[in-house]
């Protein structure tokens, strides 16, 4: 290449395709300036209406926020007082006889009692320091999808059972407790079989030796984190675009064709929609005032879903944002497991709610 006594390149550069693309959307731009201006406006303001009622009712000035705060807290506490352990023990028997690592349950239990993303910030790593192998990792993550993301939904939804007269004991053995059980079974068996046991003799002890008080304060500062720098980006990016396919106009017809969809597998269409799209929370709150004007097949379809990892920017954007730092696999890994396990929990309640209705 021919160089000038100043040292600047004479030859030209070639364009490179993502030039090709940028100037595209500055022709297209100039254009919808020229054309209609307020389309550019408009879906900016869309995007942004959508983001900011999450973000803020839900998690600065709800209860969610803190919600998260307190669950990464209350799982450090457990942690160190020897929760995580005591878990591998006693399913250890069980994993024997499957021949996967028993560390798998380990994040569908912090699911239940906290929050699913505290499941994947404080076991992720316990699995990458047992020798977990990519595929066991994923298996933790399509097995937390089978349970409740929030103890506050659990709780509603049995809440929303007494009201409607409705015996909570098959669903929650059946519908919340089996499954996690025999989802690790069928997945080491069919997609994910690159999976070994590990007895506890093998394994390191998840015990960390931290004074209580800095595990309490470590803990709630380490939850702050997970919300403000993965958390609500993540939720950002969901909803943002959600309002800009409103603004399109193409959203309502993929509302219309979910509420179809819940209903053709015995879910009830609008606890179903708030769980897949709002809180599962939410939609157990509804449950219990609505739960006398459906039928029970419907009420046991709604509550199955919600106790799942659902809403949609969990398994889109929060699993694979929080196991990515946490674990050995990539962002797309992670959430590959999460749809796995949401295709898994949402055929689930369909077939539990037509074998668990005559139950109850």
């Amino acid at each position: 290449m021919a160089v000038k006594e100043n040292g600047v390149p004479t030859g030209k550069r070639e364009i490179t395709t993502i030039e090709y693309v940028g100037i595209g959307l500055i022709v297209t731009s100039l254009i919808l300036l020229f054309v209609k201006p307020e389309v550019i406006g408009g879906s900016f303001d869309a995007m942004l209406q959508s983001a900011v009622s999450p973000v803020v009712n839900v998690y600065l000035t709800g209860t969610l926020g803190t919600a998260v705060i307190l669950s990464v807290m209350t799982g450090r506490i457990l942690e160190r007082l020897g929760f995580t352990d005591a878990l591998v023990r006693i399913f250890t028997p069980i994993a024997r006889i499957m021949k996967i690592t028993p560390l798998i349950i380990v994040p569908a239990i912090y699911n239940i009692l906290g929050d699913i993303n505290a499941a994947g910030r404080i076991t992720g790593p316990s699995l990458k320091k047992a020798g977990a192998t990519k595929d066991e990792q994923k298996i933790a993550i399509a097995t937390m999808f089978q349970s409740q993301q929030s103890f506050s939904t659990f709780m509603l939804g049995l809440v929303a059972f007494a009201n409607g007269g409705i015996w909570a004991f098959p669903i929650v053995v059946i519908g919340v407790l089996l499954p996690v059980i025999i989802v690790p079974f069928i997945l080491s068996k069919t997609i994910y079989r690159d999976v070994k046991y590990k007895d506890i003799a093998d394994m390191p002890r998840f015990t960390p030796d931290t004074p209580i008080m800095p595990t309490i304060f470590n803990g709630a500062r380490e939850g702050a984190e997970l919300m403000f720098l993965l958390l609500i980006p993540a939720v950002v990016v969901v909803y943002a675009i959600i309002g800009l396919l409103t603004y399109i106009g193409v959203w309502p017809s993929i509302q219309a064709a979910m509420s179809s969809f819940l209903t053709a597998i015995s879910i009830d269409p609008e606890t179903g929609m708030q769980s897949i799209l709002v809180a599962p929370t939410l939609a157990m709150n509804t449950l219990t005032q609505t739960i006398g004007t459906m039928e029970t097949r419907f009420a046991i379809g709604s509550f199955i879903l919600a106790s799942s990892g659902l809403p949609l920017q969990i398994p889109f954007a929060q699993i694979p944002a929080v196991w990515a730092q946490a674990s050995d696999l990539s962002t797309g890994e992670a959430m590959q497991a999460a749809l796995v396990g949401l295709v898994i929990r949402v055929f689930s309640a369909f077939a539990l709610a037509w074998i668990l209705t005559p139950m109850v």
